[in-house]
């Protein structure tokens, strides 16, 4: 069930939250939903400004038209979305639910037919050449660990980590940096982007 419209606008774009006043071509809104459904999943408002302001849908058929676009053609495996209006300030706002994805990885297709994957990292929709699924369960015990927690602490506040930085950060070599850092990522905490490299890792839901 997805929120009351004013309180999720009041939550601010983040990696499950995106606004849109409008959707200007088909292949761009792929991107974020190809984005959504690789990382944790997420929810896109059109008729909202940036800022949150609530600008409205002129009409529901054309916005709709390009979603359909996006999810049957321009995503690969195509995706299934729910969707529903809602009123606000008198002006009709669609709300679109995008679930984490079973099918991993998608690719959003651009208009010259390449297909690109597209993760989550904050309040953007970024390329990476590879997605690392979840292959092993979660280490309480590691993610509770001195280092991991220092980690958590400076993603909090900057959007990325290198591993070259996190060896700095917590005085260990690069190889050791690396491996943790890709061992994070097989158990869901983290992202790899590595579309420039070099790869860098966030958290996959903040």
């Amino acid at each position: 069930m997805t929120p009351k419209l004013p309180s999720l606008i009041a939550q601010g774009e983040g990696s499950r939250l995106e606004f849109k006043s409008t959707i200007s071509t088909a292949a761009r809104i792929a991107r974020t939903l190809c984005a959504f459904a690789n990382t944790g999943g997420g929810t896109l408002l059109i008729g909202v400004d940036d800022d949150g302001k609530i600008s409205g849908i002129v009409s529901e058929m054309h916005e709709m038209r390009k979603i359909e676009q996006a999810t049957d053609f321009l995503v690969e495996p195509p995706l299934l979305v729910s969707y529903q209006i809602v009123t606000a300030e008198g002006k009709p706002v669609i709300v679109i639910d995008v679930p984490e994805s079973a099918h991993k990885p998608h690719y959003a297709v651009d208009d010259g037919g390449k297909r690109t994957i597209y993760v989550r990292a904050k309040d953007k929709s970024v390329p990476t050449n590879k997605l690392i699924l979840e292959q092993e369960p979660a280490d309480r015990a590691l993610f509770q660990s001195p280092n991991v927690k220092t980690l958590l602490q400076f993603l909090r506040k900057n959007e990325h980590i290198t591993a070259d930085r996190m060896a700095k950060l917590v005085n260990i070599s690069d190889y050791r940096a690396n491996k943790l850092l890709r061992q994070l990522t097989e158990q869901g905490l983290l992202l790899m982007i590595d579309k420039p490299r070099p790869a860098r890792f966030t958290l996959k839901v903040n």
